[in-house]
């Protein structure tokens, strides 16, 4: 933390500008000595500052410098940004020439790990910070500006304090039994406070869902025998030729995978061989690898033809998916109906890819399993990577516990330590409680500059 740090902020390539950033102690007298122009130890507080950088007194390139004093700054100690002509040869100039005046090239994410480490900001909302540099949609920005913003921060702590303060009560009834005011810990009393601490916690491991969605999007396969028109969907709904379409039974032997998005959702597709007894080793392999995915997936898009029976394939695969999430839907609604589907005791949606909105109905179903809608709408203040959903869980367990353990009458101070355990967990979540290890590996992640 006492080092001087350094490292290229901006993609590295040919471009207008690059940004080359340094922060700590001797940021802004570093640059100074490698700048030609104002003194920047005299220049106001966030100030833009044109001039030179120079090396053994030769123009390396003409910059602009900003000047941001700590602690209003993004890691709170003195920050300086050259702003320099973009490419790649000039910026790695700069940057080896801070290397060489006393800056230490920094590690990936360290900017944003010193941001955390001086109180700046919490570890939910530092992670926020790496997952909007990579997010793909809008509802994905919006979920890490409002985690960056501390508003599911807030949602976390806020079941913390009800935890802490029903601690607090309980260790005064242990160590001070004597004073009056003190709220008698019945095991009624702790029944109640202890539901409604699951139930906060019920409610942000539900809303983790929606988040994995939104970061991740849905996985959807689309699976049944061959010929089925399973290629042609997914063309469809991706818009252009991405699977090869033919009348060749076994044409898919690999898997063809391809994103879109449904109301603001990604939606990442995958069409897969299709599944069928073959002699051919190439294929057989294509129907192996779809079996293998089909454990994998949020959804399974089970394909049939509208215009044949249903042929002992599609009952083992109709078997074989009894348990899973998915939809049936029938192809190629605008032939003639062949397909008898009176063994089948679901819903079923019919369309084709042949007429214009022809798979709206399948888009529609999916919207409703999903509740995308929903999703689509509301601000979206919700966990999101699986190191805070699992604290989450590991928390709801601990006070599912206590409340077993109500039961069978249990002391209190017992209780306490399962209380005390969860109040730690959701502490990991925002860092109040965490070890340099859980550290290196968050922030090992990041992109190098931030």
């Amino acid at each position: 933390m006492d080092d001087t740090i350094c490292a290229i902020s901006s993609a590295l390539g040919i471009g207008a500008i690059s940004i080359i950033r340094v922060s700590g102690p001797k940021a802004i007298t570093i640059v100074n000595k490698i700048f030609k122009g104002k003194d920047l130890t005299k220049v106001p507080d966030h100030s833009v500052n044109y001039g030179h950088i120079l090396s053994t007194k030769k123009i390396i390139d003409e910059v602009l410098v900003i000047i941001m004093k700590k602690p209003k700054t993004y890691t709170t100690e003195d920050t300086v940004e050259i702003n320099c002509h973009g490419g790649i040869a000039v910026t790695q100039k700069i940057l080896e020439i801070l290397l060489e005046n006393g800056c230490r090239l920094a590690d990936p994410g360290e900017f944003t790990k010193r941001a955390f480490l001086n109180g700046r900001i919490d570890l939910l909302e530092a992670e926020a910070v790496q997952d909007l540099l990579m997010s793909e949609t809008e509802n994905a920005r919006k979920l890490y500006i409002n985690q960056i913003e501390g508003k599911v921060s807030k949602k976390v702590k806020l079941v913390r304090k009800k935890i802490l303060k029903l601690l607090a009560n309980i260790e005064v009834n242990l160590d001070y039994p004597e004073y009056e005011d003190a709220i008698e810990i019945t095991g009624k009393y702790m029944q109640e406070k202890l539901k409604e601490i699951r139930q906060d916690l019920q409610n942000l491991i539900n809303n983790t869902e929606n988040g994995r969605i939104i970061k991740s999007g849905i996985s959807v396969a689309l699976v049944g025998k061959p010929n089925v028109g399973k290629s042609s969907i997914l063309n469809c709904l991706l818009d252009e030729e991405k699977a090869i379409v033919t009348n060749i039974a076994g044409t898919t032997r690999d898997l063809v995978e391809g994103s879109f998005l449904l109301n603001g959702i990604k939606i990442n597709l995958i069409d897969t061989a299709g599944i069928r007894a073959t002699k051919n080793k190439i294929e057989q392999l294509g129907v192996k690898k779809t079996e293998q995915l089909l454990e994998k997936m949020d959804l399974i898009i089970l394909v049939l033809d509208n215009n044949n029976k249903l042929t002992t394939e599609d009952k083992k695969l109709l078997k074989k998916l009894k348990n899973k999430k998915k939809i049936i839907f029938v192809n190629k609604n605008d032939l003639r109906k062949n397909v008898n589907l009176k063994e089948i005791d679901e819903e079923v949606i019919y369309g084709n890819t042949k007429k214009e909105n022809g798979l709206d109905a399948l888009l529609t179903k999916i919207e409703e399993m999903f509740n995308l809608e929903k999703i689509n709408t509301q601000d979206p203040t919700y966990l999101s990577n699986t190191r805070q959903k699992s604290l989450v869980k590991e928390a709801y367990k601990c006070i599912d516990n206590c409340l077993g353990s109500i039961k069978f009458e249990y002391t209190i101070d017992f209780l306490a330590s399962d209380i005390k355990k969860a109040w730690d967990l959701l502490g990991e979540i925002v860092g109040e409680t965490y070890n340099d290890e859980l550290l290196d590996e968050l922030f090992s992640n990041f992109c190098l500059g931030k």
